[in-house]
């Protein structure tokens, strides 16, 4: 079973590291385009308006913001179904599992929150303070897998677990301190739907195509409500079950008595199924749809589109930030960001685990090696995806979004370099 689990988590692992790869890719692209003779032709396609309208009914949108409000709330959802699969049966369904992950988190939350609001000098780019509290999963994933078994299992099993309740964070930032102009009555339609699907899933009814087309309209009713749509996202996932309808006991008898009815049905010559035979494997997929977990088989499903797709899309349509010799540049908030995901991640993620550890508050794995910690609260900096989500909240004007961009690709990187060299000389805890 831990040898399953295991191997469960290494392909998790190499999946999100292929998608760092990917989103690394994606980002020179967006970085080169941006700044190339055909630097207009990047900022023109992502403004570029796409949309419905029947009647007086409309809801057009620059494809940028398709992408930003639209497919990163299929990437939301599935920050969701990983947030309740880890509190239900993983790395966080426990106060002794959650508790290592949990306070690294906090301290690489706090800290560079109070680091930016420190360094920060503008009371305009103030509501930035958001921006260096996330983690990327897939670029600092990618990382620990280049330096393969140097890195044992329980750091990269902590980093993950560190990145989804630090994902939970940043969506409780984006959900309280960026909603604006709340239309309450919209609301509530929205959280009465919400709350039909839960009951459905507290019975353990769940129907995919009836979660959409309630999940499209209460996407909407957060689009106009004022509360960020992503959010809605998050709240979707929790709506769908976890459990299996049957037992594996169950699965398995039937899976038996199926076997021996195809066996012993009618079979043509030609290449192709009796009817007898269409009918048993129908009831097969019904009985194997009826064991899989929904949870489970919607994050299987989802994980490669979001990684390889719509996370690489995202970045391609969000990194290009131009810089020529006559751009608006904040140099005050670069450097607040940058220096907030380099030293503020970086410390506040060591202090909390060290202090607590002393305390004896959290235990951690033996083969984790404060060396390691140190090397994994530097990746911990790497707050791509997330950090460029936020600053495209925070803020309308574009020399602040652009600066805050610079800070978090430069931050990101130097986190990256200092995390892996740390890390590729750390040696195994026997030694």
């Amino acid at each position: 079973m831990i040898k399953k689990t295991k191997n469960a988590f290494q392909r998790f692992v190499e999946m999100e590291s292929f998608s760092g790869i990917l989103l690394l890719a994606a980002t020179i692209i967006a970085l080169i385009w941006a700044n190339s003779p055909f630097g207009d032709s990047y900022q023109a396609l992502w403004t570029q308006k796409f949309g419905v309208s029947f009647g007086s009914f409309e809801l057009k949108k620059d494809l940028i913001l398709w992408i930003n409000d639209g497919l990163m709330a299929i990437f939301f959802f599935l920050i969701g179904l990983e947030i309740k699969r880890e509190f239900l049966i993983g790395e966080l369904n426990s106060p002794k599992k959650i508790a290592f992950p949990l306070i690294g988190a906090i301290g690489g939350m706090i800290a560079p929150i109070v680091m930016f609001l420190l360094l920060n000098e503008n009371p305009e780019t103030t509501r930035g303070w958001g921006i260096p509290m996330a983690t990327d999963i897939a670029f600092s994933l990618a990382v620990l897998n280049v330096l393969g078994k140097r890195v044992p299992l329980a750091l990269k099993v902590f980093l993950t677990a560190f990145a989804i309740v630090d994902d939970l964070g940043a969506v409780l930032v984006i959900a309280v301190f960026f909603t604006t102009g709340l239309k309450i009555n919209m609301l509530l339609i929205a959280l009465g739907l919400l709350a039909f699907l839960y009951f459905l899933s507290y019975r353990n009814l769940y129907s995919k195509g009836l979660n959409i087309f309630i999940g499209v309209i209460i996407w909407y009713l957060f689009l106009k409500s004022g509360i960020h749509p992503t959010i809605a996202g998050v709240l979707l996932a929790f709506a769908v079950p976890i459990s299996q309808k049957i037992t594996t006991d169950t699965f398995l008898s039937s899976l038996n008595k199926l076997t021996d009815k195809i066996r012993g049905a009618k079979k043509l010559e030609e290449p192709i199924l009796s009817n007898e035979q269409l009918h048993y494997i129908d009831d097969m997929e019904d009985w194997a749809n009826k064991y899989k977990s929904p949870l489970q088989n919607l994050e299987h499903k989802l994980h490669g589109v979001v990684a390889n797709v719509i996370i690489p899309i995202f970045a391609l349509a969000n990194a290009g930030v131009a810089i020529s010799s006559d751009a608006t540049i904040e140099t005050n908030l670069v450097i607040s960001i940058m220096l907030a995901l380099i030293i503020g991640k970086s410390i506040g993620v060591t202090l909390f685990v060290t202090l607590t550890k002393k305390l004896k508050i959290i235990s951690v794995p033996k083969d984790i090696t404060f060396r390691h910690i140190i090397g994994v609260a530097f990746l911990a900096g790497i707050g791509f995806t997330m950090a460029i989500f936020i600053a495209g909240l925070a803020f309308t004007n574009p020399a602040y979004i652009d600066s805050a961009k610079i800070g978090i690709l430069i931050g990101s990187l130097v986190s990256a370099i200092i995390g892996f060299i740390i890390l590729k000389t750390a040696k195994p805890a026997n030694n």
